[in-house]
């Protein structure tokens, strides 16, 4: 078993002040070192266009913008490279699994992907310029894999494909727009109908009214539909899945056999994060083992998260937060049975060793 951490970071201010102090702490971190090296031999299938992408970023959140001009003065690297690792618009992205269930004042998700790519940045940002604070774990840095916002909104997703990518936002930034601009369920479908997706996701959202919806997108169409189940793939849009379906299919039959004894959110995380249970996945080296459990309460403005399976709990009150109350723990632990370097943490997280990786 290998013990890994997620640092909690706490910041009120602007966005561009956030992204500064990002850039700073980054500068010459192992994150930063690991996602060198992995370009070496992952070669970018995209291209970068400054213009373009303010363009598109700024139509659906403009302060984001900023952060990253932020991470840029910081890290004193031109725009394009910033673009390429933080920007969020048409990047690749590989396979992983995620199984998310909703229920009653709650969503709960696993995040399965491979721990090369794993930040370990738990992040709760209250901006004092605009847009609305959020808490949950980063993904490329201005990215969030899942969170919920001051408004009560959740959001996850869950992966499908990546064939014919289209020019557009990967999923990591597109959960942090909806976060940063949309406070309901209802604002959210509309954003995921009109933002351009680079990759075929499904995204769970849901609110403090108890409303889910699951917005199946790929680059195109998007379809939307009611449920409270998602694995990977899709129910509407089903031209769009892989031809290997058995194991989402399987997740997705676990959890609407269990849904009826599913009575709250601690339920659900031990259906989620119990390895005895069928849902926690340990295939790091095929790029989906569960990395974290994440619970959102949108009612309390509560959110949980556990590293690893079987683990304890961390809780955080994010509507204390919110008034003003900082949070005391400043790291989060758990432990994997992987033992594949994580990018935050290891020297090694590349692609030059093969086998698991």
């Amino acid at each position: 078993m290998k013990e890994i951490y997620s640092d909690v970071i706490q910041f009120r201010g602007t966005h561009y002040e956030f992204g500064y102090k990002q850039g700073l702490a980054l500068k010459h971190s192992l994150a930063v070192e690991n996602r060198a090296n992995q370009w070496k031999i992952r070669k970018p299938r995209f291209t970068i266009d400054a213009v373009k992408t303010k363009k598109a970023i700024t139509r659906f959140a403009p302060a984001i913008w900023d952060e990253l001009e932020g991470l840029q003065e910081a890290l004193a690297w031109p725009m394009e490279k910033v673009l390429m690792e933080f920007g969020g618009y048409r990047l690749d992205i590989a396979k992983s699994g995620c199984s998310i269930l909703t229920g009653k004042n709650f969503l709960a998700r696993n995040y399965d992907y491979h721990p090369k790519t794993y930040e370990g940045r738990y992040v709760l940002f209250q901006p004092a310029d605009t847009g609305y604070a959020i808490i949950g774990p980063s993904q490329r840095v201005t990215g969030r894999m899942d969170g919920m916002n001051e408004k009560g909104l959740a959001i996850g997703y869950t992966f499908i494909h990546r064939k014919n990518p289209g020019d557009g936002f990967i999923c990591c930034m597109i959960g942090r727009l909806i976060l940063e601009s949309c406070a309901n369920v209802q604002e959210a479908v509309r954003m995921l109908i009109d933002i351009p997706h680079r990759h075929s996701f499904s995204y769970v959202i849901y609110d403090k009214s108890g409303e889910t919806r699951i917005v199946e997108a790929s680059p195109r169409g998007v379809a939307v539909r009611e449920g409270n189940i998602c694995a990977n793939h899709f129910e509407i849009l089903k031209k769009e899945n892989r031809h290997h379906l058995a194991d989402s299919k399987r997740r997705t039959e676990i959890l609407a056999g269990q849904k009826e004894k599913i009575a709250n959110a601690k339920a659900a995380f031990r259906l989620l994060n119990a390895r005895d249970q069928g849902v926690f996945s340990e295939l790091y080296g095929s790029w989906a083992g569960t990395i974290h459990t994440a619970v959102y309460l949108p009612k309390k403005l509560e959110a949980w998260i556990a590293l690893g399976g079987d683990s304890e709990l961390a809780r955080f009150d994010f509507a204390k937060w919110l008034a003003g109350e900082d949070l005391e723990l400043t790291r989060i632990t758990g432990k994997v049975d992987t033992d594949i370097p994580f990018l935050h943490m290891d020297e090694g997280a590349d692609w030059f060793k093969h086998g698991q990786g």
